[in-house]
């Protein structure tokens, strides 16, 4: 027998206004991803063809990489689901539906959800989970055999089916064939006036048709999120990504105040210091040393570098083997050679700094012109060059290989190797001025 075919559609149009926000509520960004897109990305894992995404017509474009249908008014959670109809024309397999705000659903989950579906032989199969204070969640209704009866929504339930700890994650496996006529027949028979996909169920499980339910043993996997209390929450993401991390030979030193996006490479052998924010497409090679108190995006912190504390690598830096960015330092879009230091208090923009190089404290290169329409200029110092103290480099302008600058410098001038360069006042110093000036005043 040919497994069936799975199309998969989530739900992302509703507004949520619980989120006091002018964003849509499945738009609301978390650990480097917005809500919806944590959805897609364990959907995706099961291969669904089609896998399509019901927005808002604010949302229309929200989501470039996959298929999406609008539902043109917020008529409820049925009529989103019918929103995508076109979109699975003439398919007749399995079709898996998810709202978009469930971000810690897994596709391990997902599997299991589809696999009780095909075994049952169900119309619909719906995933429960249990909690001890159900709120908000509409309930598992079932009968004396334990089959499912209906889903009841909270508002909707009396005080009897308010007791139930079954509650329904909004998450269900259809065969398509039954979803589209249960869908036709949905009427707005609630207080919101809105057509609930739950009743589709109803209605399956009214005509005598089986109707599964796969409950999840943890209700972590399939909690959604309505609230930004919610929405900080869902941390369950954040321990996932750096158990992950630390399982693959990985040392995060405080995991609880670690955050990592899903979208950066950790190799073997790296530790990350508590209070460590790493985002985007960065990497952290074997035997760096990050944090504490480090935030780096789009960053490559190359073998045995050490960041920090206190640092922000924004995107664009690169340190190379052996590389250090200390204390109160900020580098942008600028590659650090291999065993250079910038220990301390500095900023370094646009710049390409040669192999064993140490930059002194308070060294900032000057990128930004003061001419509208003028692009940053570049700054590039070679090798083994020693900067001073309080050094500042006006952009463009390059420093050569073992070069020498004094503290207090502002370089404006390219610095040919092997030389020192000094670009201050010279000292004035008067002997006896301060005695003088406390003998006039006690004469007046």
């Amino acid at each position: 027998m040919t497994e069936k075919q799975v199309a998969a559609v989530v739900l992302a149009a509703g507004l949520g206004t619980r989120m006091r926000s002018e964003t849509p509520k499945h738009l609301h960004p978390l650990l480097g991803r917005r809500l919806a897109d944590w959805v897609v990305e364990a959907v995706r894992e099961l291969a669904p063809d089609p896998l399509v995404v019901v927005v808002s017509p604010d949302a229309s474009d929200a989501f470039p990489e996959v298929e999406t249908a609008v539902q043109r008014e917020p008529r409820g959670t049925g009529d989103a689901a019918a929103a995508a109809r076109a979109n699975l024309e003439g398919f007749e397999g399995d079709v898996l539906v998810v709202t978009g705000d469930a971000a810690t659903i897994t596709s391990d989950l997902l599997g299991r959800l589809l696999g009780t579906h095909r075994d049952e032989d169900a119309a619909a199969t719906v995933l429960s989970f249990e909690l001890a204070d159900p709120g908000a969640y509409g309930r598992i209704v079932r009968g004396a055999d334990g089959t499912l009866e209906a889903i009841v929504e909270a508002r909707d339930a009396d005080q009897n089916e308010l007791a139930l700890r079954e509650v329904n994650s909004s998450i269900y496996v259809f065969d398509a064939q039954k979803l589209w006529p249960a869908l036709d027949r949905l009427e707005p028979n609630n207080d919101q006036g809105e057509l609930y996909l739950t009743d589709t169920v109803r209605d399956l499980v009214a005509a005598g048709e089986r109707v599964a339910v796969h409950k999840a043993e943890d209700p972590a996997e399939c909690e959604g999120v309505n609230t930004r209390a919610e929405l900080a929450a869902a941390a369950v993401l954040r321990e996932r990504i750096n158990r992950a991390h630390m399982l693959a030979g990985v040392t995060i030193v405080d995991p609880a105040s670690t955050w990592i996006d899903p979208t950066v490479a950790l190799e073997a052998d790296s530790t990350i210091q508590p209070f460590t924010v790493l985002r985007g497409a960065t990497t952290v090679a074997k035997g760096a040393e990050v944090g504490p108190h480090a935030v780096a995006v789009d960053a490559e912190i190359g073998p045995r570098a050490l960041v920090g504390p206190f640092c922000y690598l924004r995107p664009g830096t690169v340190l190379e083997s052996g590389a250090k960015a200390g204390a109160f330092v900020e580098i942008k879009n600028s590659r650090i050679g291999e065993r250079t230091k910038v220990p301390h208090q500095s900023y370094i923009g646009d710049a390409d700094i040669g192999a064993d190089t140490n930059i002194a404290a308070g060294n900032i290169t000057v990128n930004f012109p003061h001419q509208e329409g003028r692009s940053k200029g570049k700054t590039t110092i070679g090798r083994n060059v020693r900067t001073g103290v309080h050094n500042a480099f006006v952009a463009p302008v390059e420093i050569g290989d073992d070069a020498w600058i004094g503290a207090g410098s502002v370089i404006t001038k390219d610095v040919p190797s092997g030389s020192l360069a000094v670009a201050r006042s010279r000292q004035v110093t008067k002997e006896g001025y301060v005695d003088e000036q406390r003998k006039r005043a006690a004469d007046d």
